[in-house]
C-alpha cells in the first residue's frame, strides 16, 4: 500500500506577485527617465531652479585712487594629474584637463603721488609729474570662458565622490590656472603698456587745461 505524496505548492503568493510587478514597473519607469527613452518623462520630472538668496549687504566702501590703464586677457590649458603610490590609475588617481581664461589689470596708483612729485612753473604752462611704476592686479578667472575638457578618476576616487559634499570639485585646477595666468602677466609687457597709457591720459588732460609742456616720469 502506497501513501500518496502531496505536492508542495511552490506557486508565488498573490501579494508577492503584486510587489514584484510593482518593482519591475518602477525599474522600467526610472530607467526610462534616466535614458530618456520615454518621451515627455524628462520634462515631467525635470529639475526646477529657484533663487531664494537674500538681499546683498553692503559691508564696506573703499575709495579707489588707482588708474586702471591696461588689461590683459590670458588663456591656459591646465593638465593636473594626481597619482597614488603602488596603485594603478584605474584604482586610485585623477587627471583633469582644464581650460582657464582670465584677465589681469595693470594700474598706476595715483594715491601715492605726493606734493613733491608734481612740479608746475609760475605761468602754469609746464608741468612735471613723477608717478610710481605700474603694478599688476590679482588675476581674475572668467567662469564663462573656463571649462573642464576631460576628467579621469580612479575607482576609489569615484566612490569618494558619492560621499563628498563637493564632488568633482575643480578648485585645484582653478587655483593652478590663476597662478599660471599671474605668472604670464608678469612676463608680459602689461605694466609698460599701462605706463604708456597713463602718460597719454595725463598729457591729454593737462594739455586741455592749458599746459603746453607735460613731462611724466616713473620711479619707485
Amino acid at each position: 500500500m502506497t501513501t500518496p505524496i502531496k505536492r508542495i505548492n511552490k506557486r508565488m503568493p498573490g501579494w508577492a506577485k503584486v510587489v514584484s510587478a510593482l518593482i519591475l514597473v518602477l525599474v522600467v519607469f526610472f530607467a526610462g527617465i534616466r535614458l530618456s527613452v520615454i518621451p515627455g518623462l524628462k520634462d515631467l520630472f525635470g529639475t526646477e531652479t529657484n533663487d531664494r538668496s537674500g538681499p546683498a549687504l553692503l559691508q564696506s566702501i573703499q575709495d579707489m585712487s588707482r588708474y586702471d590703464a591696461a588689461s590683459g586677457n590670458f588663456q591656459i590649458v591646465v593638465d593636473l594629474e594626481k597619482d597614488a603610490k603602488f596603485l594603478p590609475d584605474a584604482i586610485r588617481g585623477t587627471r583633469t584637463l582644464y581650460v582657464g581664461a582670465g584677465t589681469v589689470d595693470a594700474y598706476v596708483d595715483l594715491g601715492k603721488v605726493g606734493e613733491n612729485d608734481v612740479t608746475v612753473n609760475d605761468d602754469r604752462t609746464s608741468a612735471t609729474l613723477r608717478l610710481p611704476h605700474a603694478a599688476l592686479g590679482k588675476p581674475s578667472l572668467d567662469p564663462d570662458r573656463s571649462y573642464a575638457v576631460s576628467k579621469e578618476r580612479g575607482l576609489l576616487d569615484r566612490l569618494g565622490d558619492l560621499f563628498s559634499d563637493n564632488p568633482n570639485s575643480e578648485q585645484a585646477v582653478q587655483k593652478l590656472a590663476v597662478k599660471h595666468i599671474g605668472d604670464a602677466a608678469k612676463e608680459s609687457r602689461l605694466t609698460a603698456r599701462a605706463e604708456t597709457n597713463t602718460t597719454d591720459m595725463l598729457e591729454g588732460l593737462l594739455h586741455s587745461l592749458g599746459f603746453k609742456e607735460v613731462k611724466v616720469t616713473y620711479g619707485a
